[in-house]
């Protein structure tokens, strides 16, 4: 199996450009896909706009106390380093790696793909 390949743009030239909610989530647009952005210590996250399951709002969730996002509409658990459903109920959830290159921070979206979409 091949590693994935991901080509990665800068989202802001530091965090604090970032419009974060009050659950500390941002959501920002890279090539036309809403990925919502968020830190848990000192290592940040990205991951789908809306909810494999019921296509809640991610952003409208919340990062619990052992660092899964928490869809808004029926409370399904996500991890945020792997998407895997914590709760049980079986779905993954997209994620996205981002990176702090000195003090901006990069999302990487996947290079490629069937017909080169993502």
């Amino acid at each position: 199996m091949t590693e994935k390949k991901y080509q990665y743009h800068q989202i802001a030239g530091h965090p604090t450009e970032l419009n974060f909610n009050g659950q500390g989530i941002a959501v920002v647009e890279v090539k036309g896909k809403k990925i919502c952005i968020t830190s848990v210590g000192e290592e940040w996250f990205g991951f789908a706009y809306k909810c494999p399951h019921a296509s809640g709002i991610m952003a409208e969730g919340y990062i619990d106390a052992v660092g899964n996002v928490v869809c808004p509409v029926h409370r399904y658990k996500f991890s945020l380093k792997n998407g895997r459903n914590t709760s049980g109920e079986g779905y993954y959830l997209k994620i996205y790696p981002v990176e702090m290159r000195g003090e901006a921070l990069f999302v990487g979206l996947p290079d490629g793909g069937l017909f080169g979409w993502i």
